[in-house]
């Protein structure tokens, strides 16, 4: 099996002021293109040829490993970006509430995770076992489905995802970053979430 380049939910120019097409162009095009063309290189001929990406993830180390989170994480990253305004399902603003306090007091403390992570890396909001939202942040091109955790909602937080636009302002990155989350797949994905455990 040959995996391919999603194609973008969203039109280059969609998400402008807050993420530029320059940016969208380098990240997309080049950077994600590069995992995606490096990860079916080096499965060829190994026992993860026919794998999906997260029996890949779930099992490989290494280089096969960093490419297939990275592709897996960068897929999750552009869905969760809109060119569309939307807003949280009365479910997930429920849930928000009950983690965090409220959905402003989620964005304060997501925004500090995600500027404190050092180096390259992920933030993330995820479903825990116990039905809590919680914010995580990984390193380089960890995941937390390596750990069968359900993902809700990533950023980015490696320089080629803002340096085009922010240059080392990651902070000015975030706070942009939130005016184009794509809430509807971050309800779906709670949806599917809790669905997964019934």
């Amino acid at each position: 099996m040959e995996f391919k380049l999603m194609e973008l939910p969203f039109e280059v120019t969609g998400l402008e002021p807050y993420i530029s097409e320059e940016t969208i162009n380098y990240h997309y095009s080049k950077h994600h293109a590069s995992y995606v063309e490096k990860l079916n290189t080096l499965i060829k001929g190994t026992k993860y040829e026919n794998s999906s990406l997260e029996e890949i993830i779930k099992e490989a180390d290494g280089g096969i490993f960093n490419n297939a989170a990275q592709v897996y994480n960068h897929d999750f990253y552009w869905y969760g970006l809109s060119a569309a305004p939307s807003k949280p399902s009365e479910e997930l603003l429920t849930l928000l509430d009950e983690s965090f306090g409220s959905l402003e007091s989620f964005k304060e403390q997501f925004f500090n995770a995600a500027t404190g992570q050092f180096g390259s890396g992920w933030a993330w909001l995820v479903l825990s076992d116990e039905g809590k939202l919680l914010i995580e942040t990984t390193s380089n091109a960890d995941t937390p489905i390596r750990y069968g955790k359900k993902a809700l909602l990533t950023c980015d937080v490696w320089e080629h995802a803002y340096y085009i636009d922010y240059r080392n302002l990651r902070p000015k990155y975030l706070q942009n970053w939130f005016e184009v989350i794509n809430w509807e797949f971050v309800s779906d994905n709670l949806t599917q979430a809790k669905n997964s455990w019934l």
